[in-house]
């Protein structure tokens, strides 16, 4: 049976299963769960986990790495946080913190374990999923996924309901120095297909009203 998207956001919200293991890290933070959905939004974005200022402000992608993700989809911050439009989905929902010597956290696998199939089926299939870094291609790519670099590379192999991407961080620009396709054979492509999706969602909409 599908849960109910309200009832199980509410269950997320509330979830406190990363407790101590956040109080054990480096910043000794308490679970903030973030995410962005609504039933029917027909773009879907698998992230990573939150970084600290969308821990400490509630919103996703509310950083450098959002303006940069958004410059790559080619949308302004109102389409992005228009829940009916875009979803986000990370495949851990709170920012797992910093190790002792500064450096990001993996999110930890029981936060996807838990919950990332359940909220899957009260989705409606997205016209248009994105799945931005390494940690959300395995999940949803399984056998097929290979390295982040492979991955992104072979973008047309996913084409067009899928999308593999690097994760936006600026610690990533001389990944994106080095592989000069993204912008110039990828973005172009992305930007095209989240135009499309949006337009086929808004059509949908009408069609419902």
């Amino acid at each position: 049976m599908t849960d109910n998207l309200e009832s199980l956001e509410r269950e997320i919200t509330a979830c406190r299963l990363c407790a101590d293991r956040f109080a054990a890290t480096a910043t000794g933070h308490a679970p903030r769960p973030v995410f962005w959905l609504h039933g029917d939004a027909p773009i879907l974005i698998a992230g990573q986990a939150p970084g600290l200022r969308v821990h400490e402000s509630g919103v996703p992608f509310d950083d450098r790495s959002g303006d940069r993700l958004r410059d790559w989809m080619g949308i302004d911050r109102a389409t992005f946080y228009d829940r009916a439009r875009i979803g986000v989905l990370p495949m851990a929902f709170c920012f797992p913190g910093y190790n002792a010597s500064g450096a990001d956290l993996p999110p930890p696998p029981i936060c996807a374990a838990t919950w990332r199939a359940r909220v899957l089926q009260a989705l409606d299939e997205p016209v248009l999923l994105l799945l931005v870094g390494l940690h959300a291609q395995k999940w949803h790519l399984g056998k097929a996924a290979g390295s982040l670099t492979g991955n992104v590379a072979n973008w047309r192999d996913h084409a067009p309901g899928i999308f593999p991407l690097p994760h936006p961080s600026w610690r990533n620009t001389g990944w994106l120095k080095k592989n000069p396709w993204f912008e110039a054979e990828l973005l172009p492509a992305l930007k095209a297909r989240v135009a499309e999706a949006l337009a086929q969602g808004q059509a949908r909409t009408d069609e419902q009203t």
